[in-house]
């Protein structure tokens, strides 16, 4: 069974645009925060809203205080001006598409044009597009309707935004063929045209199509009509619980499965459909790959995976600086590893409820003996330190106690203000604060505590351990983009943006992969670091591949992704055997 998720799903520029400027109206306008009507058509995203105190109204009261956004398929002008009146600050939030045909219908209707808007009459952006027409406006879902109307001897035709292509094409048709000299104006949203132009070569493609959105999205309604006009089986589902009521039982292991989403469909709603349904389909198989499935899935939620790739790197790190009495260190890697991971995630669950549903779940039901799992970790770790030296034993001791307090409150709010008193408030603190630990604990402690101090090797092997598990990071950060917006994480990808990100990912590989093969060709490091090249290569394959959709967010690609220091660990046990 293969499952493929439509490149162009997901929140289109403009419901991301209002749901970023809403997320942002508490820092930066007066409170209360409210929305008129609701910002988009999802339910997930509307109760997340209320869960931040954001409410939303569907009539102007005769009193308002505070600060109220436009949802992003705008609103009439008359209603705009009577929220002012009242007293509000207004927010537009309305999206650009829509901006543009709003002013478009407003230059002609004051020119004398009749305007005509081919849409839904009852759905928000379209009553909102009324508004500018005044009463030479006419609303019509399809060429009869148009039909049905008089000749105007001045006539204007826009589309709703969202509107299916097929009937706009039709509509445009009729006109010219029956009113040549009214002006026919492209407003369907490109993005909408190449959402439904996808999801209509995807069901060609593939036995079945999941369609994710608000039930009462229209965009939504209108992808799931275009793939079942191909003939295959289309299942509209508002989330991943919604999977119990499809009948997937008709499928065969040979079978595709297409997933797509409409425009106001968040990220991590998709991801949670595509790993409950990864879930679901291997389940369902027999013999060595459920199990493989299984233990995949066990190793990733314990953490215990993460914990052997960073034994594997330190065993790396240690060949690279010329170590050779490597097991304490690695043991110390991968306790140290194990502990923060666990106490991090147990301490921190808001994101994971939308970016690892399955993780929030695990963690919730076994919080108890995962947290025992932690401290004995921890513990053991730092008496192995103990047991090499009081410098190890300190070290250790401190970078625990740092990784402890990254989600406790530290600073006072008179020092900081309330929005930066822990170590995770700082913008892309998690991704730097993960890599550092990480380079210092498996390539800066072993020769400290061996030799006493470091040098040009230990500097440059640690900048090395550094960077890749920095790019792991970050790139997981980017897959958890939109989870981490809603709870207010600032990552590294959420500051930069996820194109800027991935061009620093790709910058930061090449330079590894220059500062490993320099260092080694100048003798700075064992001959290991040109065999070691291998694991830069490996992540930047994954990440063109996720680029390229070709893999996507779920427990193979994330396990693929700690991979990496494995795969890091058998070229240096390979190395060792040859040497």
């Amino acid at each position: 069974m293969k499952i493929v998720i439509a490149k162009t799903s997901g929140f289109c520029m403009g419901v991301r645009r209002a749901v970023e400027m809403v997320l942002d109206a508490p820092e930066e306008h007066q409170h209360p925060i409210s929305t008129y009507g609701p910002l988009i058509h999802n339910p997930q995203v509307l109760e997340i809203l209320e869960e931040k105190g954001i409410s939303a109204f569907k009539e102007p009261p005769a009193e308002g205080s505070g600060t109220v956004l436009i949802r992003a398929h705008g609103v009439p002008p008359q209603t705009k001006d009577r929220l002012e009146e009242v007293g509000f600050k207004v927010i537009d939030a309305t999206c650009p598409r829509v901006i543009r045909v709003q002013t478009i219908i407003k230059k002609h209707a004051e020119k004398g044009y009749a305007c005509i808007i081919v849409g839904d009459r009852n759905h928000p952006e379209v009553i909102g597009l009324r508004g500018y027409g005044g009463h030479q406006s006419y609303v019509v879902k399809d060429a009869s309707e148009l039909q049905a109307l008089p000749g105007f001897d001045k006539a204007i035709i826009v589309a709703q935004t969202t509107l299916n292509t097929h009937l706009w094409q039709a509509v445009k048709n009729w006109a010219n063929v029956n009113h040549p000299h009214y002006k026919i104006f492209e407003t369907i949203c490109d993005s909408t045209e190449r959402r439904q132009a996808e999801v209509q070569r995807l069901a060609e493609s593939v036995d079945a199509v999941i369609v994710v959105g608000g039930l009462s999205s229209g965009n939504t309604k209108r992808l799931v009509d275009i793939a079942r006009q191909t003939g295959k089986p289309a299942f509209h589902i508002e989330n991943e619980d919604d999977l119990d009521n499809i009948d997937l039982q008709a499928l065969t292991d040979t079978s595709q499965i297409g997933i797509t989403a409409g425009a106001s469909t968040p990220n991590w709603v998709i991801k949670k459909v595509y790993r409950a349904l990864e879930t679901v389909l291997f389940k369902r198989k027999q013999g060595w790959r459920r199990l493989a499935f299984e233990l995949q899935r066990a190793l990733l939620l314990t953490n215990v995976y993460v914990a052997i790739g960073a034994g594997a790197l330190c065993y790396a790190c240690n060949k690279l600086q010329g170590i050779y009495q490597t097991f304490p260190y690695i043991l110390i890697s991968m306790l140290y590893v194990q502990s923060m991971h666990i106490l991090n995630h147990l301490t921190d669950t808001r994101a994971d409820r939308f970016n690892d549903p399955n993780r929030a779940k695990f963690y919730d039901r076994y919080k108890i003996l995962l947290a025992i799992l932690a401290v004995l970790a921890g513990g053991t770790g730092l008496v192995i330190a103990y047991s090499i030296g009081l410098f190890p034993f300190m070290a250790l001791l401190i970078m625990s106690l740092l990784g402890l307090s990254y989600n406790l409150k530290m600073l006072p709010p008179w020092l900081t203000g309330a929005r930066y008193r822990k170590l995770r408030d700082i913008p892309g603190s998690k991704t730097l604060l993960i890599a550092v630990a990480w380079g210092i604990v498996t390539a800066v402690l072993p020769p400290l505590s061996k030799f006493g101090s470091i040098h040009w090797t230990n500097v440059l092997v640690a900048m090395w351990t550094i960077g890749i598990v920095f790019v792991r990071t970050a790139f997981f950060d980017i897959l958890d983009m939109q989870g981490d917006r809603l709870v207010g994480k600032e990552t590294i990808p959420i500051l930069l943006g996820e194109k800027r990100s991935m061009r620093l990912l790709k910058i930061i590989l090449i330079v590894l992969t220059v500062v490993l093969a320099v260092s080694t060709a100048l003798h700075l490091t064992s001959s290991l670091g040109f065999a070691l090249l291998l694991c830069p290569v490996f992540i930047a394959l994954i990440i063109l591949a996720y680029e390229r959709a070709h893999m996507f967010p779920g427990i193979r690609l994330e396990f693929l992704l700690e991979t990496q220091f494995i795969l890091a660990g058998v070229i240096t046990f390979i190395w060792v055997l040859i040497n």
